[in-house]
């Protein structure tokens, strides 16, 4: 009875079977049967898909970044090729937008690169600074020949050379070894690179191949101003008054550049006569920036630093302190004036005691109409307006003060020799020889620099 009941429920499956806890427990486990357990709770699809959208997520950001590097690359790349095809072998400079004159150089494949990629803008003459190997040097100045020597110092030969486009060019090789000689390098391609200024010598471009350090300017053919001051006997005539005048105020020019149109300001530090190039025309452009320091943002520029510079240029606060300023350069350029003026060097120990420094010698007399004249450079011969040797030896004087805060800035200066340039051509004033108009200018001197340092009164 049994057998014939198991078989009936196996031949008809429609029959429902008999609920019992043996059939319970056989249904269980029978497979064909759905069951609860067989759906995912929500929780569980969370888990599997947030992580899943996260990787997918962050594969899209690491293609991104794959593809901008790429693109960033290829554009470099279009970049040095474009720069390749103006210079074939060498690398345009890319000049700091601040200058680091401490920072040492970085030299990668001949090549001195600065920081940040900042294009400063320029005048159309001004045509970039080219980097040159040492041996497109050789050939320029026929392997350093002694007859191309146009410049000897302690530290520097300068060479006149043909570039390879036919250009004439000064080729300055630095001699001084070590890290103040790595100095002065970066910092004259650091400035030179991005201040362009009428009045400052163009830098074509500088080697720094392998120990090699030079730098290439543009050509002056009438020298330095300490040659035709100093030097005329040999092969030249001495300057002429009018000459001297735009000299002055070309000079001048550069300093007011340099101390009021960039910022930070720009102190030179070693401005003297042997660092002002005079081009064909006899006009005036500053050279030499290799003790060159930035100032601070404050007044004048206050710096504390070494003293460098030329014995008898120095400003006294500076030589003693070491506190270095924009007034520092102007008693520099004070010194200059004096040499325009008298003809005589900074300091000449063979000249009888008392004379030995210029300033010295110079300052209490300036302010005197008679030993004024009597100061007067011999070689002008007496071709030179009265008027304005006393404007200039009122200048000289308040350039030249010992205590930095009497002496003017460089824009009052250029402001009181712009007249004197324009009215060169106008001899009935040029040569003016009355009493009247010598102190009628020194009080002008007064009022423009804001003093009564200067006594006008034995102008008479």
């Amino acid at each position: 009875m049994f057998v014939l009941m198991e078989t009936n429920t196996t031949v008809i499956p429609a029959s429902p079977p008999v609920p019992s806890a043996e059939n319970d427990t056989h249904n269980h486990h029978h497979p064909s049967q759905p069951h609860h357990h067989d759906i995912i709770p929500p929780t569980n699809i969370l888990i599997i898909i947030l992580p899943i959208t996260i990787i997918i997520l962050l594969l899209s950001i690491l293609l991104i970044i794959v593809m901008l590097r790429r693109l960033k690359s290829t554009k470099n790349n279009g970049n040095r090729k474009s720069n390749n095809s103006i210079n074939k072998n060498n690398c345009m400079f890319i000049a700091h937008s601040t200058i680091n004159i401490n920072a040492s150089p970085n030299v990668k494949g001949g090549c001195l690169y600065g920081g940040n990629s900042v294009r400063i803008p320029s005048s159309g003459k001004f045509r970039g600074v080219q980097v040159f190997t040492y041996k497109e040097l050789e050939v320029a100045t026929d392997k350093f020949s002694e007859a191309n020597v146009i410049g000897n110092e302690e530290f520097v030969v300068v060479y006149r050379g043909i570039l390879r486009d036919g250009t004439v060019a000064a080729i300055k090789m630095l001699h001084r070894e070590g890290k103040q000689g790595e100095r002065a390098f970066r910092i004259e391609v650091d400035l030179l690179s991005r201040l362009q200024s009428p009045y400052l010598v163009e830098m074509l471009g500088y080697c720094a191949d392998q120990h090699h350090r030079l730098l290439i300017f543009e050509f002056m053919p009438n020298g330095t101003l300490q040659h035709h001051i100093h030097h005329f006997l040999n092969h030249s005539r001495p300057l002429n008054w009018g000459t001297r005048l735009r000299v002055a105020l070309d000079s001048a020019r550069a300093l007011e550049f340099l101390h009021e149109h960039t910022l930070p300001s720009v102190i030179h530090r070693d401005f003297k006569s042997s660092n002002i190039l005079l081009d064909q025309n006899f006009r005036a452009k500053v050279f030499d920036f290799g003790l060159a320091k930035t100032g601070s943002d404050k007044i004048n520029g206050l710096v504390s630093t070494r003293v460098l510079g030329t014995t008898g240029y120095l400003a006294p606060e500076y030589a003693s302190t070491g506190i270095l300023t924009t007034k520092s350069d102007v008693y520099s350029y004070g010194v200059v004036l004096l040499e325009l003026l008298t003809g005589r060097v900074p300091v000449d120990t063979k000249r009888p005691p008392g004379e030995h420094v210029l300033v010295s010698w110079a300052l209490p007399r300036l302010t005197n109409r008679q030993q004024v004249m009597e100061m007067v450079d011999p070689s002008l011969k007496g071709q030179y307006s009265k008027k304005d040797l006393i404007q200039i030896a009122a200048i000289a004087a308040m350039c030249v003060q010992p205590e930095a805060d009497y002496r003017p800035l460089m824009t009052d200066v250029v402001q009181s020799l712009i007249p004197l340039v324009k009215n060169l051509s106008s001899n009935s004033l040029r040569f003016s020889q009355t009493v009247f108009a010598t102190v009628d200018n020194c009080v002008q001197v007064q009022m423009r620099f804001k003093t009564k340092m200067i006594d006008c009164s034995n102008m008479v």
